[in-house]
């Protein structure tokens, strides 16, 4: 049996890639805060059930054009859902909804969040180790 087939593994690495997939949308409202007509985005709550089935779609893979290249897939897969997200914060004259300050409060919780799966992730790998008897 693989560590990929436990189910808690599975669900703490689904949650870590959720976290790094939010993490590019937030930075992509930061980059945009002073885009005009930009509306803030935020990822659809992470949802154990639907996330860890996810796992064994194929995701996203590249073209190959030349015998050259090499095969790629991204890393998350294509199934995270994004959001329209405004929080009542004012509009702007250029009908950007981007609060920098809330932006950068999600970024945060989010790091702190993704910091704390891939330390659970962590220690479960080593409680294995020390029940193998490896640690």
């Amino acid at each position: 049996m693989a560590i990929s087939d436990l189910k808690l593994f599975s669900m703490l690495r689904s949650k870590m890639h959720w976290h790094q997939a939010r993490q590019k949308v937030l930075a992509e409202n930061v980059a945009n805060a002073d885009s005009p007509n930009y509306d803030a985005k935020d990822l659809k709550a992470f949802d154990v059930d639907t996330m860890v089935d996810r796992r064994q779609t194929p995701g996203l893979e590249t073209r190959l054009t030349s015998s050259q290249h090499l095969k790629g897939r991204a890393i998350f897969p294509n199934g995270m859902d994004w959001e329209q997200k405004s929080d009542g914060f004012e509009v702007t004259p250029e009908g950007n909804n981007v609060s920098l300050e809330e932006q950068m409060m999600k970024v945060t919780a989010n790091q702190m969040d993704y910091q704390a799966v891939a330390s659970l992730y962590s220690k479960g790998l080593g409680m294995i180790r020390t029940a193998a008897g490896k640690g």
